[in-house]
Formats: structure tokens, C-alpha cells, sequence
């Protein structure tokens, strides 16, 4: 084994928090903003990069380089260490950014890699390689949702996914293909093909509300789908913004709604 091996336990339903347990120098590495709590004798270091075997026998240049790429999916150059120096077993617990569920991965049993969405990493042991995965395939990258650009796990550890909403996992058999929309892909394995499809149809187009294009998934291998893309979220939340305006939320259990704010005078 190259990763540490480390043990875990997921707590809670909708804002779920992982707890890691160390053994004495065992190390879980983190993405910034993303720690909760911690044990003492459990040692905080920022690291350059992902601290992965493969990413230290590349120098110091090959260093920067591979932390460099993580600028491209949005990420920090810098990553987070936390190491046992103690004795016996210490904790540390990694948070969930928004609702959703965590998803522990052992990437051994996995065939070694993992391509997810550029915001699913949330943690994993030290040893897994954190990089990235560019599209080979123009319309993949324009209308995929996901751009040219994804992340991928690498190595034989434990890593842990974040996605919102809930989340299914889908075994694809040879052949076997699964088109589910854009941003509700989490991740799936390497075997599986990924690419992109047009709806069919003008009128669904036009006037279906799902957008121009899907993803289609053909396996064999896992694919792992969540039911509330943050994207969706957030949309959701500044479109209730504006229409629950300054002084519009007293009529909210009313009969009329949003109507009931017009005649009152409230939107004009």
C-alpha cells in the first residue's frame, strides 16, 4: 500500500461530517475550508500540492507544475496535512460545504482512479494523487457542464467525495449506457465512456426546460449521480431572492401570493 490506511466513520443525514481516525504518523490531506475538528497531538501542515508519492519523485519543478494544474479546477495551490504524532488514536473530522451526502471510495477496489466533478474532493488519505483530467473531446468540453477540465483520484486509498442531494450509485455493464443531465454527474470510473448528446427535437429544445444537451455514460464500470447539483441550489436561492423581495415575505401563507403583493401595492 502507498496510501496511509486510515479508518472512518460518516456522521449525520443532510449536513453530514466524516470523522478520520489516525494511527500514530498516519496523515489524511484536505481541501482548504473544509476541516471541522480535531484531536490533540494531531498536527496541521499546509503542503504544496497533494504530498503523493508520485507528485514528490517529480522535484521540485514537476511540484509546481502539478500544483498549477490544480489553479485550472478552481482549487488552491496549497493543500492540508493532518498527522498523528502522538500516541495511540487521534480524530479529525472533515465538514460537507452545502447539503448532501459524503461518499467514501476505496480506489483500490476502484481499478486505481476516479475522474469526479472539479468540487467533489472533500478529503482522503495521504499517498492519493489529487490531479486533473482534460477532455479529449470539443463537445464534451464546451456542453458538458463540467468544461474541459475535471479532477481525478489516483493511487490505492481512501478518498472521500462530497455531492448534494442524494446520491445513487450505477453499475454499467459492457456496453449498457445511462444519459442523465450535465450537473447531476459526480464522478464515475475510468472505464466508463463519457460523453455528451443533443436532445432530440426542436420543441423539447425550445421549450423542455432541461437544457440543450445531456450526458451520456456508456460502461462498463460505476457511475455516481447526485440528485441536487449545487449549481441548481444556488439558482434556486437567488431566484427566491428576488421574488421575496424587502416586505414581501408577510404574505407568503396567503391565498393570493404573489398577487396578493400587487394588489397591495408591494411590487409597483
Amino acid at each position: 500500500m502507498n496510501a496511509h490506511e486510515i479508518d472512518y466513520k460518516i456522521f449525520g443525514e443532510e449536513m453530514q461530517f466524516v470523522e478520520i481516525e489516525l494511527d500514530p504518523y498516519e496523515t489524511v490531506i484536505a481541501e482548504a475550508g473544509s476541516f471541522m475538528m480535531m484531536d490533540d497531538d494531531v498536527e496541521l501542515t499546509t503542503i504544496f500540492g497533494d504530498g503523493s508519492h508520485e507528485e514528490q519523485s517529480k522535484g521540485i519543478w514537476g511540484q509546481v507544475l502539478s500544483a498549477g494544474k490544480r489553479l485550472l479546477t478552481g482549487e488552491s495551490l496549497f493543500m492540508t496535512a493532518f498527522t498523528h504524532t502522538g500516541q495511540g488514536k487521534r480524530r479529525v473530522s472533515f465538514a460537507s460545504p452545502y447539503p448532501g451526502r459524503i461518499i467514501p471510495l476505496d480506489l483500490s477496489a476502484q481499478q486505481g482512479k476516479i475522474i469526479c466533478q472539479k468540487d467533489a474532493f472533500l478529503c482522503a488519505a495521504k499517498g492519493v494523487s489529487v490531479g486533473i483530467e482534460f477532455s479529449k473531446k470539443l463537445g464534451r468540453g464546451f456542453f458538458g457542464g463540467e468544461g474541459f477540465i475535471m479532477q481525478k483520484l489516483e493511487g490505492d486509498g481512501l478518498a472521500f467525495l462530497h455531492a448534494g442531494g442524494t446520491i445513487v450509485e450505477r453499475e454499467l455493464q459492457l456496453g449498457e449506457t445511462l444519459r442523465i443531465d450535465t450537473g447531476c454527474l459526480v464522478g464515475f470510473t475510468r472505464d466508463v465512456d463519457y460523453d455528451i448528446e443533443m436532445i432530440k427535437g426542436v420543441r423539447n429544445m425550445l421549450f423542455g426546460g432541461e437544457g440543450l444537451f445531456y450526458a451520456r455514460l456508456q460502461g462498463p464500470g460505476k457511475v455516481w449521480i447526485q440528485s441536487l447539483p449545487f449549481s441548481r441550489l444556488a439558482d434556486r436561492v437567488v431566484a427566491a431572492s428576488r421574488y421575496y423581495g424587502k416586505g414581501s415575505g408577510k404574505g407568503e401563507g396567503s391565498i393570493l401570493g404573489g398577487l396578493g403583493d400587487v394588489l397591495n401595492g408591494d411590487n409597483w
